[in-house]
């Protein structure tokens, strides 16, 4: 495993997710200043989360042709010089336009991230794919805490502020993931895998309609929490510093459902612990908004940890069809589970509008439910075997000689 180069990967993520998750904060805080309804909310983070996710493929393809270099730490940089910038919109089409643009360096850091993470991992992939999330979702738990006390009591003037929080990770990444990936390796042929029959294509199909539903359900809950909750919690009276540390309690226990996640999908079958994780999940979401005090923290950290341990393994199962594509499978897949969950948080936003925030959140919460059932029908997630070289034969006038009988 490469140390280095997971670890810059890794900050990266970290660094750059505490500026996404305070997004969401930032909006509901900015709604008074800009007289903002909960769709207008909504709208706003699903452009910033569209331009991000929509733009992954497109960088994805371009770090699988330069071959991982330098395409993260600029995206981290260009991120943090929008996010800054936005301070300084008069108006909220402009401020929602910097951040809009901003996006665009965290789908370029996060295609180029992700590949280098998991090539980091060599056999090991979901792990090291684990470990590059921790950081992720640790950032996404920090968002949140430090948005709410900083801008919170400073205003959207201290964006500059939260924005320099990534200047140390820029420079890390520039030194350790600047050099070329490693091959991967081929994934064994399965036998008659090439005939092409209308059975195939069948299954095919099903499978890659059960990916996007299983995203789609997972992410329109996990999405659609970390969107409308700040505003949830700020309708019953809770403060900007008081939500975000709840909010990035939910996202810290997403951190440990990662890397849970991760390691059992290095031992374990994939699909059975994205269907249990994903159906066990619900309880504790739902929970979440009907509880208050020592309850909440408990039923968050489980929500959290159940919610996002099947992410790191749709990424591994993908990029395992398409190994010598791995960027742009990647970024396919990351960016739809982006888009596909900014997307579901808005029109998730525009129905609160009509019938309440906790109404809306309350049908939510079951989401994880269908997708859980729906994954029965995904391939079953074992790590497929690698090609291993074919022994050199042995002439049949040689006689072969033991490790031990040469040490005689």
């Amino acid at each position: 495993m490469n140390k280095k180069r997971l670890m810059a990967a890794s900050y990266g993520h970290f660094s750059i997710d505490i500026l996404n998750s305070s997004v969401a904060i930032i909006l509901t805080l900015a709604a008074a200043q800009f007289n903002l309804t909960i769709a207008q909310i909504g709208f706003g983070a699903m452009m910033y989360q569209m331009f991000a996710a929509m733009s992954q493929p497109l960088f994805g393809g371009l770090t699988d042709k330069l071959n991982g270099r330098w395409i993260g730490a600029v995206g981290v940089l260009w991120t943090a010089l929008f996010y800054a910038a936005a301070a300084f919109m008069p108006s909220y089409p402009l401020f929602i336009t910097a951040l809009m643009i901003g996006g665009l360096g965290s789908g370029a850091f996060h295609a180029a991230g992700m590949v280098n993470a998991s090539a980091s991992g060599g056999k090991k992939a979901a792990t090291a794919t684990s470990y590059f999330f921790l950081g992720g979702q640790t950032g996404l738990a920090l968002g949140p805490i430090l948005a709410g006390f900083v801008i919170g009591s400073r205003g959207l003037g201290a964006m500059p502020y939260m924005a320099l929080i990534a200047i140390p990770a820029v420079v890390f990444m520039f030194i350790y993931m600047n050099d070329a990936l490693p091959v991967a390796p081929k994934t064994a042929r399965v036998e008659g895998e090439t005939k092409r029959n209308s059975r195939a294509h069948t299954a095919a199909a099903i499978v890659i309609t059960a990916f996007v539903l299983f995203i789609l359900f997972r992410s329109g809950t996990a999405q659609g929490y970390a969107t409308l909750l700040p505003k949830y919690y700020e309708s019953i009276g809770f403060s900007a510093a008081q939500f975000g540390l709840m909010l990035g309690l939910f996202n810290f226990a997403g951190a440990l459902g990662t890397l849970t996640g991760g390691y059992l999908g290095d031992r374990f079958n994939r699909r059975t612990i994205m269907i249990v994780a994903s159906i066990a999940s619900v309880p504790f979401a739902y929970a979440m908004l009907h509880v208050t005090g020592v309850a909440f923290f408990i039923v968050a950290i489980l929500a959290g940890m159940l919610l996002s341990m099947p992410h790191s393994l749709l990424l591994v199962m993908t990029q395992e069809l398409a190994p010598n594509r791995r960027g742009l499978a990647g970024g396919l897949v990351l960016g739809f589970i982006f888009a596909s969950g900014s997307f579901m948080a808005w029109l998730e936003a525009i129905a609160a509008t009509h019938f309440g925030l906790l109404q809306v959140l309350s049908v939510v919460a079951f989401f994880p439910l269908l997708a859980g059932l729906i994954g029965f029908a995904l391939p079953s997630g074992r790590r497929p075997e690698t090609i291993a070289p074919e022994p050199l034969p042995v002439p049949s006038n040689v006689s072969t000689v033991s490790p031990s009988a040469a040490a005689d």
